[in-house]
């Protein structure tokens, strides 16, 4: 091998020696015209564009090193030559050397302020130092040379943009606007200044303004679909997207997105058909693998094929995590318990699917009949002072269910002291007070609820139920629940309550009406048919109320109360 570059190497010099004295004006035009007064004459070797031509050949070749080698040899003959800076400064970039690059442009710039490359590359350069003034006055000093170098006016909106100067921004695409008014980058570059600024008309504005110019300009119809999305006017991005595809249909692209928006409108069908598509013409993408697993998936009817296509997409990006939670769960739904386990335990800690993958594997416990081992893996985690709220949430329902009641208050309390402001938990907990008859405590949760959102019809539902079950503060129940009732008009349990109030107030007609439309609601719900069996009795209606409470066992055959209610009431005979 180091015979073979040696020779080539080799070939490259004699090359060079060869052609040199031709070859270097030819080759590096811009080059001649900044050295001018320079002799061409006398040893090769000690010519300028000579080491500046070979430097070109190594780059060409792909070795850097002696590029640059070459490059600073010329520099050595030609040291005020901003060109050969330039150029230098250009191989350091490549290199990474950013802070090398910049003191030799700025040097540039002091030899030859008028060099116009020397300003757009260091001012890039600013830019991606995050030295936006700096980049933006050497892009205003192009300008300041040459008004019509549009590049410039691009590169400094840009980084007028980066620096929220949305009104700097606006006024300098205006002015390339100006020059030549359909300049596709700068009709774009209108709509991303507006689309931070979060002015979506305007945004919309120039993005259609953008393709009316090139109607196949992809970044622009990606965007104008996003912000359809973000407005939500999907059938508007559906529609550019199909109309494009009507033309390009092979672009994968824009065909992916359209899978993607199809997808989180739940059109499953649509969607599995536009990716699958996609992998008719290339079947390596992992990415159009995964999104067709999550269409099969969540169709509810494709498992088996939602698990070919997330293990596909896995061959090819095997820490896909998100993948593997998904083919996880469809493990799970085929009860491939085993399988879907092992997926689950795979889930590093430092993944954010870390937290729901323990949680997911606490519920698979449960379903196998394991609800101690889950409550174990879970009490684990939080040892591990994983402080994750899920951990918390699903360990007090594992609580709750298993008749712990007090260990389902103190885990919840715990969750309260590191997220006061938790809607949900304070919620949980008022329950849970609620379960142990500490009615104040549970009152007082639920308010808690209440002041962080006064609209919350559950917390108010809540309260009021629970004052008209010991028969107090009737007034405030009617009017909790009432106006529960008016954000939540379909609830069958909220209108349930409101007709227990009125049970409660002895205003049993009223009660019979409410309690009616409840059981309509929710006709397998037992606590309410029992509501309305109570109401026809105390009404006198005997015949009615023993009705209601056998219509209701056939629904809830193994309710004991329903059966007391059946065996207790009296009817008269004929």
């Amino acid at each position: 091998m180091k015979t073979t570059d040696n020779i080539r190497n080799t070939s490259i010099i004699i090359t060079f020696l060869l052609l040199s004295v031709i070859v270097a004006c030819v080759y590096s035009p811009q080059y001649e015209k900044q050295v001018g007064s320079q002799e061409r004459v006398g040893d090769v070797l000690s010519n300028a564009p000579f080491h500046y031509s070979l430097g070109v050949l190594f780059a060409i070749d792909g070795d850097i090193d002696r590029a640059v080698a070459e490059y600073k040899n010329a520099l050595q003959l030609d040291p005020e030559s901003s060109y050969l800076m330039n150029e230098l400064a250009i191989l350091y970039t490549k290199e990474g050397k950013i802070g090398t690059a910049v003191e030799l442009l700025e040097k540039s710039a002091i030899c030859d302020p008028e060099y116009i490359d020397s300003h757009l590359l260091l001012g890039g350069l600013y830019g991606n130092l995050k030295r936006y003034e700096d980049a933006i006055n050497e892009y205003n000093r192009v300008i300041g040379i040459d008004p019509e170098k549009l590049e410039a006016y691009l590169f400094l909106s840009l980084f007028y943009r980066e620096s929220k100067n949305y009104e700097d921004a606006i006024e300098t695409l205006c002015d390339l606007l100006k020059i030549d008014h359909r300049n596709l980058m700068g009709n774009y570059y209108l709509s991303k200044v507006y689309a931070a600024m979060k002015n979506y008309d305007e945004t919309e504005t120039w993005l259609q303004k953008t393709l009316d110019i090139k109607p196949t300009f992809k970044p622009a119809l990606i965007d104008l679909g996003m912000l359809y999305r973000s407005q939500n006017k999907n059938d508007e991005a559906i529609e550019i997207y199909r109309n494009f595809l009507q033309t390009y249909p092979s672009d994968n692209q824009i065909r992916f997105e359209l899978g993607n928006i199809l997808l989180k409108l739940k059109r499953y069908d649509a969607a599995a058909e536009e990716l699958e598509k996609i992998l008719e013409l290339d079947n390596s993408l992992a990415d159009v693998h995964f999104s067709l697993g999550l269409a099969y998936f969540f169709s509810g009817k494709e498992h088996n094929k939602a698990i070919i296509e997330f293990l596909t997409g896995l061959e090819s990006d095997p820490d896909n995590y998100r993948a593997i939670y998904f083919l996880a769960s469809a493990y799970e739904e085929k009860e491939q318990y085993a399988d879907a386990m092992k997926e689950l335990e795979a889930i590093p800690e430092g993944s954010a699917l870390y937290t729901s993958a323990r949680v997911r594997m606490g519920i698979i416990l449960k379903k196998e009949g394991h609800t101690g081992k889950a409550m174990e893996l879970i009490e684990r985690e939080i040892e591990k002072n994983n402080n994750s709220l899920e951990f918390y949430r699903f360990l007090a329902a594992l609580y709750e269910e298993e008749n712990r009641i007090e260990d389902a208050e103190d885990i919840l309390k715990k969750a309260l002291s590191a997220s006061p402001q938790d809607m949900d938990l304070h919620y949980r907990l008022g329950v849970i007070y609620g379960k142990r008859k500490k009615h104040q405590e549970s009152v007082r949760e639920m308010k808690a609820v209440l002041k962080l959102d006064p609209d919350n019809a559950n917390a108010m539902n809540y309260i009021g139920y629970s004052y008209a079950e010991r028969g107090v503060k009737l007034d405030e129940a009617e009017r909790l629940i009432k106006k529960a009732l008016r954000l939540k008009p379909d609830s069958g349990y909220i209108m349930d309550s409101l007709g227990w109030v009125y049970f409660r107030q002895n205003r049993i007609n009223l009660a019979i009406d409410y309690l009616k439309k409840a059981w309509n609601l929710s006709p397998e719900e037992p606590v309410i048919a029992g509501h309305l069996g109570d109401a026809y009795k105390k009404n006198g209606r005997m015949e009615k109320a023993l009705e209601v409470y056998k219509r209701a066992l056939d629904f809830n055959p193994e309710n004991d109360d329903l059966k007391e209610k059946i065996r207790n009431i009296w009817v008269p005979s004929e």
